[in-house]
């Protein structure tokens, strides 16, 4: 390239001048290229420069290692603070550098970059995240629900009664002495052998059970309530729906034991707990079986001949707790069976396996090096937030992606500082149970918070892969759903007034009419969610024609015709409509700057900058040429100069292979040189070569046109990538002159 041999400023101006005037006004001009920052680093160097190109801009390229013979001025102290001051203030903005801490307003190509850098990082926190998560979970965790639920809850005694078939108080005490302790005492295999683990049960031979079991119940006052006068004579007590403040707390006759002794929620560490019919506390009057079944067997016996349950009787709770050392996995297991005060029984359960010992296998510390991660991630984006509120103030709040922010956070670290708290008291409770194998393990306190932690997680996950839509919103087609949405608010805020003064008359009504006699419609919850199932097609039509024959079907005809084929199309109708607008308005706008043109522009100008370099090889390679014999410095440094390059580079090249210093390159120097040139110059050519095959790959990868397609368009595409690439190399010329008159006036 003869511009590059003349690089004096007024034939420079000139040729780009008459080049750019060449390209006429069909050239595409990308406005957004000027503000590119410089390109990644290479590994390819040269003469010039040992260490990786393209470390900073592009004067970079004429970077030198060792010093020139000129001698530079030595910089004040004062300045060498202000120069520590900017490196620590441009390091915090490119660590925390957001699209709200940078003014990107003016600028589409920073905004994109710095938004793709967020991307890039939030991507390796979401997959922290749920390798976190999901590591803390197993398939085995069902199958041992699973099992546990089919021997406590599924299997009939020899009377046929089961646990979910318990509707009386003597089905409860037919229960216990059957199914229960038959499946919570397995001493011996099924030939009757022993299992060889002395009176310790191991359920399912598998699953040990910690400490003894324990049943507790609750019961309320008599005289709770008020009997009408016309019954007093025939009806002397009276015992209320259950109510906290009405439950009864006093000792149950003379008999000694704590299951005729009142306990108060805090004397024996109870939890409070939410039945299908109320929810009840952790009080009561309690007895804990024996580590044996023949010992269990005598204490539910004792129990059942002395009246332990009567009138007052609100709720019955049997506790126990299992583990499994072969997946490491506690099962707290909860069996409830409520006494309503209109009688009969209504029994429920809850099984909740969780892992409350975390580190054993190799699987574990694993987690345990995500968990640490994630620890340092939550400390990052804490001080991202932190200079963002310092930088918005109030106005950060304006955003829902910002609320969204500090949600994921606060969520996250609820969540560490909980796993600290279990890990803590597993180990003192474990420890303890260690010590007193007779006692109750109470694990529910542990199960429950670990269930809400998991819970926690599982919420803070949904977030956080919603969260990614917050990076992704500078892509048009990206942000066909929140444009959507955000502009059909308003709309659909108005016809959710209407639905739902509809939907309210009808559950209402539904409650009113089948209250009585059908379940799904026993509560008013329970009529809005089963309103909302005949939305999806789920109902039992049956049920409703039995309760009433005749408002039931006019009922169901109604609340189908106006709630799904008119409300219900309405709302996709707005949603639809506003759709339609909001896809038209982006295909009409004019395409900004993407990554694709990021990643365009970058590749080149890395090709441009190693070009360059590759000329200025071959420009000293001239000079080598040029003499006879021995080289003088002064004869170098005047054909250098000559071609444009800059003294302290003509000097560092020189001085770099002078290994005398006599100011004169001999023979075996300027072979030396020659070797090392002639290979960086083919290290260029190659890396040349193969950004060239792969953006010909790129062209080649884009849609095929038919035969009309390319008649009518013959060569546009080409032309336009022609002209591109003669612009990218005007700009880099422009570039190198800019930096090299620069260097020569200080």
């Amino acid at each position: 390239m003869k511009c590059l041999n003349n690089r004096a400023d007024s034939h420079l101006t000139g040729q780009v001048e008459c080049e750019l005037d060449s390209l006429g006004t069909g050239a595409w001009v990308n406005h957004g290229f000027c503000g590119s920052p410089p390109p990644s680093s290479h590994a390819v160097s040269t003469i010039y420069n040992p260490k990786p190109l393209f470390q900073g801009s592009i004067d970079g390229v004429c970077k030198l290692d060792s010093p020139g013979p000129f001698p530079e001025e030595a910089e004040s102290p004062d300045r060498s603070m202000v120069k520590k001051r900017k490196g620590c203030c441009t390091f915090i903005k490119g660590l925390w550098g957001t699209t709200l801490t940078e003014n990107t307003s003016d600028n589409r190509e920073l905004f994109v970059r710095t938004t793709l850098r967020e991307l890039l990082v939030y991507v390796v926190f979401l997959v922290d995240i749920c390798l976190l998560t999901y590591g803390m979970t197993s398939s085995s965790t069902y199958y041992y629900t699973k099992a546990m639920t089919d021997l406590f809850v599924n299997t009939a005694g020899d009377g046929g009664v089961k646990f979910q078939s318990i509707s009386t108080m003597t089905d409860f005490w037919s229960y216990t002495q059957g199914p229960l302790l038959d499946g919570l005492y397995w001493t011996t295999w099924y030939n009757n052998q022993s299992l060889d683990n002395g009176n310790q049960s191991f359920i399912y031979y598998e699953n040990m059970l910690l400490g003894v079991p324990r049943m507790r119940q609750i019961k309320i006052k008599n005289n709770s309530c008020k009997v009408h006068d016309d019954f007093q004579d025939e009806i002397t007590g009276c015992f209320d729906v259950y109510n906290e403040k009405k439950e009864d707390d006093l000792n149950l006759g003379l008999i000694n034991g704590t299951a005729w002794t009142y306990h108060t929620e805090k004397e024996i560490k109870g939890s409070a707990h939410w039945g299908l019919l109320s929810t009840y506390t952790g009080a009561g009057y309690y007895q804990d079986l024996s580590r044996t079944k023949e010992g269990s067997t005598a204490a539910v016996m004792e129990l059942m001949e002395k009246l332990w349950l009567d009138h007052g009787t609100r709720a019955v709770f049997i506790d126990f707790s299992t583990y499994n050392a072969n997946i490491n996995m506690f099962c707290v297991i909860r069996l409830l069976v409520e006494f309503p005060a209109t009688g009969g029984a209504i029994p429920s359960y809850q099984i909740r396996t969780v892992k409350l010992i975390r580190y054993i296998t190799y699987w574990d510390y694993f987690v345990l090096g995500c968990e640490m991660v994630f620890c340092l991630f939550i400390l990052y984006y804490i001080v991202e937030e932190v200079l963002e509120l310092r930088i918005h103030r109030f106005s950060y709040f304006q955003s829902i992606w910002n609320i969204l922010d500090i949600v994921v956070i606060l969520l996250a670290v609820v969540a560490i500082i909980f796993n600290v708290f279990r890990t803590i008291k597993v180990d003192k409770l474990l420890g303890k149970l260690l010590q007193q194998p007779d006692i109750y393990a109470d694990f529910e306190f542990l199960a429950f918070w670990q269930t809400q932690y998991n819970n926690m997680n599982a919420v803070n996950l949904f977030f956080a892969w919603i969260k990614v839509f917050k990076y992704i919103s500078f892509n048009k087609t990206m942000t066909q759903l929140s444009s959507t949405l955000g502009r059909c608010a308003k709309d659909i805020m108005g016809f959710a007034i209407m639905f739902f003064i509809v939907f309210f008359a009808y559950a209402q009504l539904g409650y009113l009419l089948f209250g009585t006699e059908v379940d799904s419609f026993s509560t008013f919850v329970k009529c809005i969610f089963t309103q909302f199932r005949i939305i999806l097609g789920d109902f039992d039509y049956d049920a409703i024609e039995r309760a009433n024959r005749v408002l039931g079907p006019i009922y169901f005809v109604t609340y189908v015709f106006f709630v799904f084929f008119v409300l219900l199309n309405m709302f996709l109708a707005i949603i639809n409509d506003t759709y339609s607008e909001v896809k038209e308005e982006l295909s009409s706008q004019k395409d900004e700057l993407q990554i694709t043109d990021i990643i365009k522009q970058s590749y080149m100008k890395t090709f441009m900058k190693l070009k360059l370099k590759k000329e200025k090889i071959s420009d000293v390679q001239k000079a080598l040429r040029s003499g006879s014999g021995e080289i003088e410095f002064k004869d170098f440094r005047e054909t250098l100069k000559e071609m444009g390059h800059a003294d302290h580079e003509i000097s560092a090249a020189f001085s770099r292979f002078d290994y005398d210093g006599n100011q004169i390159l001999d023979h075996e120097e300027q072979e030396k040189m020659k070797r090392e040139l002639e290979e960086k110059r083919d290290a260029l050519s190659a890396e040349l070569n193969n950004l060239g095959i792969n953006y010909g790959n790129g062209i080649v990868a884009e849609p095929a046109m038919t035969t009309n397609d390319q008649k009518n368009k013959p060569s546009q595409t080409l032309v336009e990538q022609d002209e591109f690439q003669r612009i990218e190399m005007i700009m880099g010329k422009l570039e190198l002159c800019d930096n090299t008159k620069g260097k020569e006036m200080e």
